[in-house]
């Protein structure tokens, strides 16, 4: 038998999108005696990235620990969405258990399936905690049955169906074991992972082992590298080995160490087996790679990562606009932000094209990428980006495409409406399902390009009710063409500024993008045709003034407001012949070519 660290215990939690996991874990920092009472602490703590408070997603995979009698339970934290699904294998390497937390009403959805196959393919033991029970819709009863069904579903072993349940109200911070028995604290949930969740095992004999599961920067002390040590121990100022996917090893030294407490990074001396540390000093590591000691260095497995399916290209912004807004503009900078994103981020990659200014960067999905760019532009970047592409691959001589299982939770009446929206985007029905509770859940099998942009308009169609996600489904044979965008663009003719005289006449022409008043340049587009063909327009034209008096002159314009939309929606709109301008202030759709004379 290997010798167990008694004092540590390290769990996942996985939930779906907004079920509650991080006021869960708000809930348990608090009761852990982490906070001064007067201590003033965000709510949502652990979404630290601003997109990840306004889209309540979690993008990036966190950590944070706390101490319950004397045992200290580091709490890592995985993103719901596919889209992250690097983020999820990596975190589960540094887990000896989970935390399923799962909705009273809604119950456990596709996104939770995704995160629980794998913890279950790596053995980890479950703990389940059905969480809002004071919904007025909860139905605990039937979820528990509905977690029973999705653990057979996903080839459970025996001893993980034993699993523990409770039952919790995040946002009072109770658990209970049993709904006739209200909760008071989250004591339960406490002993339950304690009794549950194993102790760290470790090799006495081994020397140093600690796997990079995460990257992150520091401005003071560069490169971190976050992971679990898995055997022996590592000190501040040791020299250490560095063990490559290829299995060429390089040494490198420990410059500072640092454990968790509560949200805080600090420095300490020593870890030995089963702590979550972060390493600064080694500058030279992928993610998967091994740490270990610098006599006798022995490589961990390696972790497989879900591969890239989308590309686009990013390149530097050359519009008439350029400079005006951001403060990096020009592609030394660019580059330099994707090579940095590129290192701690393995879910993207990105590579260099023939221009010198341009580059190619995939990922899991446009979510994924829609990110990086809405961080970029906070951050201050100006750049352009083309249409999202589906990445295939050659086989045989026949052409692979990533196909997807779309799983879509809607009320009734909608039906209709979403069946007739995933016909022509190739989609074919897998299951459907009805509970009886007025709601639906259809599942199809579809190829990621019939996916871009659908995600708006189902929204669209749902009033907003509906719930989407779809995971990676293997490659299938090309499904054959799927009908972009029918509409032609409308595009600005010479640089000026919008009237509202001009757009009141091309109103008629399609939808307008822009309101009076707004700077437009030669190329930009500044509405959709109602027609399949671009046409050139002059929205820059001023009424002529006479002098001679009319009764109608002055009669007010009555404008429709213009169709403004989020940079997804963008995204899915522009053609290939087209490109997005992003700037910290602005999105503008541009032709790639300016000047009328050389489209045409």
């Amino acid at each position: 038998m290997m010798p167990q660290r008694e004092t540590i215990r390290n769990v996942a939690i996985i939930a779906h999108v907004d079920h509650g996991k991080t006021t869960l874990v708000d809930a348990m920092l608090w009761q852990s005696g982490l906070f001064r009472e007067n201590e003033s602490v965000p709510e949502r703590i652990m979404d630290s990235i601003d997109l990840e408070r306004e889209k309540g997603i979690t993008i990036m995979a966190k950590n944070t620990a706390i101490t319950y009698r004397s045992v200290r339970i580091n709490i890592v934290d995985t993103p719901g969405h596919a889209d992250f699904g690097s983020e999820v294998e990596r975190t589960l390497t540094l887990v000896d258990g989970v935390l399923l937390l799962v909705d009273a009403a809604e119950g456990p959805l596709p996104q939770t399936r995704f995160v629980l196959k794998k913890a279950l393919e790596a053995g980890l033991p479950p703990i389940v905690v059905i969480n809002k029970i004071d919904r007025g819709d909860a139905r605990p009863a039937e979820v528990l049955d509905e977690v029973y069904d999705l653990f057979i579903d996903l080839d459970a072993t025996e001893d993980q169906l034993e699993f523990p349940v409770l039952y919790t109200n995040a946002r009072l911070g109770t658990a209970t074991r049993d709904l006739k028995e209200p909760g008071r604290l989250l004591e339960p949930l406490f002993e339950t992972i304690l009794a549950t969740v194993p102790a760290p095992r470790f090799d006495e004999g081994a020397g140093l082992q600690f796997r990079a599961a995460m990257l992150d920067w520091d401005d003071y002390v560069g490169r971190l590298v976050i992971g679990r040590i898995v055997n022996g121990r590592v000190r501040q100022a040791e020299r250490v080995a560095v063990v490559h996917r290829d299995g060429s090893v390089e040494s490198a030294k420990v410059t500072v160490l640092y454990g968790y407490e509560g949200l805080k990074r600090i420095e300490i001396d020593e870890a030995s087996a089963g702590d979550l540390v972060a390493i600064a000093g080694i500058e030279s590591i992928e993610i998967g790679e091994t740490v270990a000691d610098a006599e006798q260095p022995r490589a961990l497995p390696l972790i497989r990562i879900d591969e890239p399916t989308v590309s686009m290209l990013f390149c530097a912004n050359v519009s008439p606009f350029a400079g005006r807004e951001g403060r990096f503009v020009t592609s030394p900078q660019l580059r330099e932000r994707l090579w940095k994103e590129r290192r701690v981020n393995v879910g993207i990659r990105v590579e260099e094209t023939d221009s010198p200014d341009t580059f190619r960067v995939s990922g899991r999905g446009e979510l994924q990428l829609a990110i990086l760019i809405e961080m970029m532009r906070r951050e201050g970047f100006e750049l352009e980006v083309g249409k999202p592409e589906i990445i295939t691959r050659q086989v045989d001589g026949r052409t692979l495409e990533p196909m997807e299982h779309l799983v879509i939770d809607i009320p009734e009446e909608y039906i209709g409406a979403v069946t007739q929206k995933i016909g022509p985007r190739r989609g074919t029905m897998v299951k459907v399902v009805n509970h009886g509770t007025g709601r639906v859940r259809l599942e199809y099998r579809l190829p990621a390009r019939g996916l871009i942009g659908y995600r708006t308009e189902f929204l669209t169609d749902t009033r907003g009710t509906g719930l989407l996600n779809h995971l990676f489904d293997g490659w299938d044979e090309w499904q054959g063409d799927i009908a972009h965008r029918q509409n032609g663009a409308l595009v600005a003719d010479r640089t000026g500024r919008t009237t509202a005289y001009a757009i009141d006449h091309l109103q008629e022409r399609g939808v307008m993008f822009l309101g009076p008043g707004a700077e437009v340049y030669e190329g930009q587009i500044v509405g959709e045709n109602s027609r399949t063909t671009d046409i050139d327009v002059n929205i820059t034209k001023e009424k002529k003034l006479t002098n001679m008096r009319s009764s109608t002159a002055d009669e007010g314009v009555k404008l429709t407001p213009p169709h403004v939309m989020s940079l997804e929606q963008c995204l899915e709109w522009i053609r290939d012949d087209e490109l997005l301008e992003v700037t910290p202030k602005s999105l503008r759709l541009r032709k790639r070519q300016l000047s009328g004379r050389r489209r045409f």
